[in-house]
């Protein structure tokens, strides 16, 4: 007797039958979002992001001389691609660059690029609608040749 009551409990389930009851009781997960798309980050460089010592570093000694040793400037259709000497010295820079700026302009994707057999390197800076403006406007100074 217990199996057969078991058995017509189970039964709706196995054939897909679900009482309207539990539809309401169980909603369906919401989409999943990712969370760059949760929350964008003002186009606006935040200085205070960087402690006192970092922002001289940053934007007194580290950006003058990546701007001094760059060879090249590319336009992108979203930002803009700076050429490096691929020297240790020169990667060094951009690193400690890289981390900084990550902070302070989280909006931008940043990438580094080192071309095979000693070619150049490359750092891309770009990003959503706005940041080509961005660079243009407030990192006039690494696009000038």
């Amino acid at each position: 007797m217990k199996t057969i009551l078991i058995a017509m409990i189970g039964l709706p389930s196995i054939l897909g039958f679900v009482p309207a009851a539990e539809d309401a009781a169980c909603p369906a997960p919401p989409p999943a979002v990712s969370s760059a798309a949760k929350r964008e980050s003002p186009l606006a460089c935040d200085r205070m992001a960087l402690s006192d010592a970092e922002r001289t570093r940053h934007f007194d000694e580290l950006g003058p001389a990546l701007r001094k040793i760059k060879k090249s400037v590319r336009e992108l259709p979203d930002g803009y691609e700076f050429e490096f000497p691929s020297d240790r010295a020169s990667l060094a820079l951009l690193e400690e660059w890289v981390a900084g700026e990550r902070v302070c302009c989280p909006f931008f994707d940043i990438t580094l690029r080192l071309e095979r057999e000693g070619g150049p390197v490359w750092l891309r800076l770009t990003g959503r609608e706005g940041v080509k403006h961005f660079i243009e406007v407030d990192g006039a100074a690494w696009i000038k040749s």
